[in-house]
């Protein structure tokens, strides 16, 4: 089990939605299916602006009859707003709980089996006051686990994992091509589409309208989609996020997002993805890399 390692993600809160019209009004909202969320089973979705614009996205899981929302701590007052602008009548309750959980990941091969988790997109489960679920985009992103604060339901799982820094899991997600939050997901900019939701389980497709959903759907059914973010090799100083990639003759073709060491996560014009031409950003050379779940 030496390949089993596990990090405190604190820079991730929670946001509780309970009421008896909570799924009612999520599912007119987001890009995936609440009805899908159980004890069972968790998702990866996205809140996006009327014009289909990415503004935010969340893990959903459901915990003692109440859907906890994961996502960007910084980020959780601006998602309340959000949410409440379009809350009206219904009798939804939306309360910021960071302050009652602490998130914790963990990966490597094998991971789910210590949780009795199958290694399917989302499983989930209720264990000893919490809940772990594998990562809805992608099994080999490992598992996560809300847990209250002042337990220690990890307990029985660390022991057979690494603890290590947070950095780890960072690289870990770049190797995998995983955009993570506002890192790599440019609010009123970002497309669910050219950041890979589509592929990472965070639309579905036959749920009906959603806040965004008509121009989600003509961007991939008439193939709009010009860029996709992916991960790339960096030979060179890191580029800071944000620089621009160019090719040799200097034309514009991406913009890079985050990054460590020698890899990052940039959003490149698809027609330059194939290695043919060589990129630079800075005083970096940048070779993009189609991650294995991608379909372009």
């Amino acid at each position: 089990m030496s390949n089993l390692f596990y990090c405190e993600l604190q820079d991730r809160g929670v946001l509780q939605i309970t009421g008896q019209d909570a799924r009612d009004f999520l599912q007119g909202l987001i890009s995936n299916d609440i009805q899908s969320v159980s004890s069972n089973r968790a998702i990866y979705s996205a809140l996006l602006t009327p014009q289909g614009k990415y503004l935010f996205d969340f893990f959903i899981t459901e915990y003692g009859g109440a859907l906890l929302l994961e996502t960007e701590k910084m980020k959780i007052s601006s998602l309340i707003k959000r949410l409440k602008i379009y809350k009206l009548r219904a009798e939804v309750e939306l309360k910021d709980v960071t302050n009652k959980w602490s998130l914790f990941a963990f990966w490597g091969e094998g991971i789910s089996d210590l949780c009795g988790l199958s290694e399917a997109p989302g499983s989930a489960t209720n264990i000893i006051g919490g809940v772990a679920f594998v990562d809805p985009r992608l099994p080999n992103a490992g598992i996560r686990i809300l847990q209250p604060i002042g337990t220690n339901i990890v307990s029985k799982i660390s022991s057979h994992s690494t603890a290590t820094d947070p950095s780890n899991y960072d690289r870990m997600r770049l190797a995998l091509g995983l955009p993570y939050d506002s890192r790599d997901l440019i609010a009123e900019k970002s497309t669910l589409i050219e950041s890979g939701f589509d592929e990472l389980h965070g639309i579905d497709w036959n749920k009906g309208c959603y806040m965004g959903q008509e121009l989600t759907a003509r961007t991939k059914y008439r193939g709009l989609v010009k860029k996709r973010l992916v991960p790339v090799d960096i030979f060179g100083p890191l580029p800071e996020p944000g620089s621009l990639i160019f090719t040799r003759d200097g034309r514009s073709v991406g913009e890079m997002r985050s990054g460590r060491d020698n890899r990052a996560l940039a959003l490149v014009r698809i027609e330059y993805l194939d290695g043919s031409e060589s990129l630079q950003s800075g005083k970096a050379k940048i070779i993009p890399i189609k991650p294995d779940w991608a379909d372009f």
